[in-house]
């Protein structure tokens, strides 16, 4: 049988909504789920732990079945080995952070001594063994997120399930968590599953990311994949948020290929991640009057069409997606191998420091 994790999750949680789901994740691998609010993300993850008992499909996990209605198993959450970190942490408010990691140790038959014992070991993992007495209230937000982390990751699981698990953290945390993340996960040997509403999170974080709308998982792919060719409106919208990455000092971005582009926020400098929406950036068959701060020639390199509007793929000297109305394709007479020029207002690229660069 498939090592890893084998899921088809059939359930209906609330008489208008009904999850109907497959997900495969082999060993090493990180899948995220990427979707709006009120999906099916949360139900997934009640699904895949036993919370939410399936009424069809099945879960299975490297090889063995965890819930299968049509052959009568089902394996209780406490005897699913599974990790798994919540948006909200649920840690214990009483317990020291030792103990918090201790708990699921002490959980899988570990004595109270040699649970300690390898709870600290997480702990220092994670930056955190001088914290190590203090309870659930006295920890900041990244701290709870990283002992969160260390009491999943303890207990060696089969599976680790990240739900949500940087969208409480402001955004200086949240950057210094995804590098977190990106080591650990990097260093865990089994299937890693990310839920998340982020498309910026799930398009770092990930090796193939699959989108799910209404209960129904609409594409699979990686992030290229989604942002190539997004197959509804959601995922086009998702899809388009354009990625650069740069050094920004004295509000300019220098981006990797020497490409120089001016930003509004002059409090960032160092290493930064980029991001800008498709609708953002205009496109005119000649060079825009009023000197925008950015304005560029390009040529285009593909037109996707999406409902009543028009993707359109540029190339040179940074390779962007675009977005406009049928209507303003037409009337600019875009094609494929035509030269344009693009304006991108400084007040429309968001900035957030880089987690895959040292500062």
């Amino acid at each position: 049988m498939t090592a890893g994790l084998d899921a088809h999750l059939v359930v209906s949680p609330g008489k208008d909504f009904t999850l109907d789901v497959e997900l495969s994740i082999p060993p090493g691998h990180t899948a995220a789920l990427l979707g709006p609010n009120g999906a099916g993300k949360s139900t997934t993850v009640a699904a895949i732990s036993g919370i939410l008992p399936l009424e069809g499909g099945h879960v299975r996990l490297d090889g063995e079945v965890l819930d299968e209605p049509a052959r009568g198993r089902f394996v209780p959450v406490e005897q699913r080995r599974l990790g798994i970190v919540f948006q909200d942490y649920v840690l214990f408010p009483h317990l020291s952070a030792l103990d918090n990691v201790a708990f699921g140790l002490r959980g899988r038959g570990a004595d109270r001594a040699a649970a300690r014992r390898e709870a600290h070991l997480w702990l220092e993992r994670l930056d955190l063994g001088s914290l190590a007495d203090r309870r659930p209230g006295d920890l900041s937000g990244g701290q709870a997120q990283r002992v969160a982390l260390a009491r999943a990751l303890a207990v060696d699981p089969d599976l680790l399930l990240l739900d949500e698990p940087l969208a409480a953290l402001d955004v200086t945390t949240r950057a210094q968590l995804r590098r977190v993340l990106t080591e650990h996960l990097d260093a865990y040997r089994g299937p890693r599953l990310l839920i998340t509403h982020d498309p910026a999170e799930a398009f770092l974080l990930a090796d193939t990311i699959s989108v799910i709308e209404a209960g129904r998982i609409t594409q699979t792919g990686t992030a290229d994949d989604i942002r190539r060719h997004p197959v509804t409106p959601y995922a086009a919208d998702l899809a388009g948020i354009n990625l650069m990455a740069g050094v920004v000092a004295d509000g300019s971005l220098t981006l990797e290929n020497g490409h120089r582009v001016a930003v509004a926020d002059r409090s960032v400098r160092g290493p930064i991640l980029a991001t800008v929406h498709p609708r953002a950036i205009a496109l005119y068959d000649a060079e825009p009057h009023g000197s925008p701060r950015n304005a560029w020639p390009t040529v285009i390199t593909a037109l996707e069409p999406v409902g009543d509007r028009v993707r359109v793929q540029l190339g040179a000297p940074v390779a962007l997606t675009a977005e406009i109305t049928r209507a303003a394709a037409a009337g600019l007479r875009l094609a494929p191998a035509v030269s344009v020029w693009i304006a991108i207002k400084a007040s429309e690229i968001n900035l957030q420091p880089n987690p895959g660069s040292p500062r």
